[in-house]
């Protein structure tokens, strides 16, 4: 390998051979990467960091392999529950999982080792954040006692600063989830405003740019200016600003059964869409939250009424995102997302959530302009363009 990669000159490469070797040093990679995993729990054992100088054995493994404490806890975690594990592991041996697949899985498959080959198969077809979100579930599910655990996250509630090699300031968070939706939904109303004072300064930067200066805008707000909706608004004179918080609603799910008994038993929800689960208990105190919509599971259906406007009406917006919170794309993680109709609008004049997906920009841009096209059924499955057998659309050559 040290040779291989000492003579590698990208520009020789020829371009039909660049993708095969890509993805043959990804799974050399994968493979390296478990091994290491493996072993990581033997090198903790073997005390040679004590003699090395270094405080934990993580410190010792995040110093030789050049990454985070915290990614070398989770490797060394990981290698501590494989041996209970042997799904997981003879995935990661097959090169089936990356490093970071296999630590976010470990820890979940721990609490539900029953759950293994499901969350393999998951790992296989969604994003990371998709995986991190199905593994959160499943780890919830199986927690025994969820308000322990709540309570315990919120007395290990943390904020932490430092710079970079590059001399860049970071931000790394870590707390309870209602907290954590409070303090987005206020997020997201100040970058839609960043959003709107860049446009008319003809400025035109990432989304992630305008996240940062509303963190930064927050915290120039002096504590005793609260955030109060203007006398305009409180009137009904501000329509924009109703409408942006329409938009920045947090949604609670949870079922209508364990929201009456108090807790979670077998498959039942009780989550905030986008973040992960919360205790029943968490849920109750949020419905007097005026940020919070609240579905029950047995609920009205919205599934199949028809609204004659071109987009979804406030009852379907919210249905869509108990539904399907990220794009309809497989393996697409984002959250942003457009409400796009199978069939053109313009043909049917309405819309129904049966007949609609939610799309990021990206891939409705793909629909709209290229041709590509999800496959038939419903929920995350794959994009395809226009010649693939599996377009909706698809017509075999002469």
């Amino acid at each position: 390998m040290a040779a291989m990669v000492a003579d590698l000159v990208p520009d020789a490469i020829p371009l039909d051979a660049v993708v095969p070797l890509y993805e043959e040093l990804d799974r050399i990679e994968r493979l390296a990467s478990t091994a290491k995993t493996l072993l990581a729990r033997r090198v903790d054992e073997s005390r040679q960091w004590v003699r090395c100088g270094y405080a934990s054995a993580a410190e010792y493994m995040a110093a030789k392999s050049g990454s985070s404490v915290s990614t070398a806890k989770a490797s060394l975690s990981a290698s501590e529950k494989l041996a209970a594990l042997p799904v997981v592991e003879d995935a990661m041996r097959a090169g089936r999982l990356s490093s970071t697949q296999a630590n976010v899985i470990a820890h979940a498959a721990a609490a539900a080792p029953s759950q293994q080959s499901r969350l393999v198969d998951e790992a296989q077809r969604a994003s990371l954040v998709e995986l991190r979100n199905e593994c959160l579930r499943t780890k919830a599910g199986a927690d025994t006692d969820r308000e322990a655990t709540h309570a315990r996250i919120t007395r290990e509630r943390c904020v932490r600063t430092y710079t970079d090699g590059e001399g860049a300031w970071n931000l790394h968070a870590r707390g309870p989830v209602d907290a954590g939706s409070r303090f987005e939904a206020r997020m997201r109303e100040l970058i839609d405003d960043e959003f709107s004072r860049a446009r008319a300064e003809d400025r035109h930067e990432p989304r992630d740019a305008y996240a940062f200066d509303a963190v930064i805008r927050m915290a120039d707000t002096r504590a005793h200016e609260p955030v109060l909706p203007s006398e305009g608004d409180a009137k009904g004179g501000n329509a924009k600003a109703r409408n942006a918080r329409a938009r920045n609603l947090t949604l609670v799910r949870v079922d209508l059964e364990a929201l009456r008994r108090g807790d979670v038993a077998d498959d039942e929800l009780c989550e905030i869409t986008g973040l992960g689960p919360i205790p029943v208990s968490v849920a109750r105190d949020l419905l007097g939250e005026s940020i919070v919509t609240l579905v029950i599971t047995k609920g009205v259906d919205v599934l199949h009424v028809t609204h004659l406007g071109r987009g979804p009406s406030a009852a379907q917006r919210v249905a869509l995102l108990w539904q399907q919170p990220l794009c309809s794309v497989e393996g697409c993680s984002r959250t942003r997302v457009e409400i796009d109709h199978r069939e053109d609008w313009a043909r049917t004049h309405h819309t129904r959530l049966d007949e609609c997906d939610p799309l990021c920009k990206h891939h409705h841009d793909c629909k709209t302009y290229v041709g590509w096209s999800l496959v038939e059924g419903t929920g995350k499955r794959p994009m395809v363009p226009p010649e693939d057998p599996r377009h909706p659309r698809y017509r075999p050559p002469p």
